[in-house]
């Protein structure tokens, strides 16, 4: 059992938790909870962390059966919340190989819905367009660099699993992410308050993909003038935008209807 804190591996664990850096530097990062630990494919679990606690109280036969699978370090409770990033953890925490995706894998799906991110900072909002992602269905994310890591402990969270399921790219060029799309037949809806027609009045059943902007600046003309068309959400009152996260979810639903998902 680790009972210090000055624990080499405890303190690698905070280094993935705190720092993209590390986690983009060994293609690990940081999951936690009962759920998340289920339903992480085996095959990307690199090292699981349980406190006897969670052992003796919580564990079920589902998870003392992958426990036995992936193995496992006993850690004191003292030294769990000094590695955990939650406010009241369970007591079970892996880290988790980082999965790699190409932009040419997500465009295997040629009638795909994709969801494309310029400059997300929120975490809970990427996390939360990942989450509803999967729940329609669409085909994959694309992020410009400057989005935040997917990999935060806050994302990771706000996926409630979905970042095992859905496949994600960043991409240096977001000019030459969308034209690869354009010429893959896709596409591609710029959400834009110049829009002249609201989200409803296209056809989504081919090929689709959105374009989401910065939570305060929204799209770069540069880039929204890339798309297809602009496309807009109705508003009343004196609202001008949406939430990120809940702008994505209107336009993936719309197009998940039209497929008769």
């Amino acid at each position: 059992m680790i009972t210090s804190i000055s624990n080499p591996q405890v303190k690698q664990v905070c280094a993935y938790v705190q720092k993209a850096r590390e986690r983009r530097k060994d293609g690990i990062f940081v999951v936690e909870g009962a759920k998340m630990f289920e339903e992480a494919p085996a095959d990307w679990i690199y090292k699981v962390y349980v406190t006897q606690t969670f052992c003796d109280r919580h564990i079920t036969d589902d998870i003392y059966e992958k426990l036995t699978q992936t193995g496992y370090e006993l850690v004191s409770e003292e030294v769990f919340l000094k590695m955990s990033d939650t406010k009241t953890p369970q007591g079970v925490l892996c880290l988790v190989r980082s999965p790699r995706y190409t932009l040419e894998d997500l465009l295997r799906q040629k009638q795909g819905i994709f969801v494309v991110l310029e400059d997300l900072q929120d975490p809970g909002n990427l996390g939360t367009i990942i989450r509803t992602g999967e729940g329609a269905g669409i085909a994959g994310v694309i992020m410009t660099r400057d989005t935040v890591d997917i990999f935060n402990p806050k994302t990771i969270r706000a996926t409630m699993g979905s970042v095992y399921r859905v496949p994600f790219v960043y991409v240096q060029d977001i000019a030459e992410a969308i034209l690869k799309l354009q010429q893959s037949q896709i596409t591609v809806y710029a959400a834009h308050l110049k829009g002249k027609a609201y989200y409803d009045a296209f056809d989504y059943t081919a090929g689709s993909a959105f374009l989401i902007g910065n939570e305060g600046n929204g799209l770069k003309e540069t880039t929204a003038d890339l798309a297809d068309t602009y496309v807009k959400i109705p508003m009343a009152g004196q609202v001008e935008s949406l939430n990120a996260g809940v702008a994505a979810t209107l336009f993936m639903y719309e197009a998940a209807r039209q497929r008769g998902f």
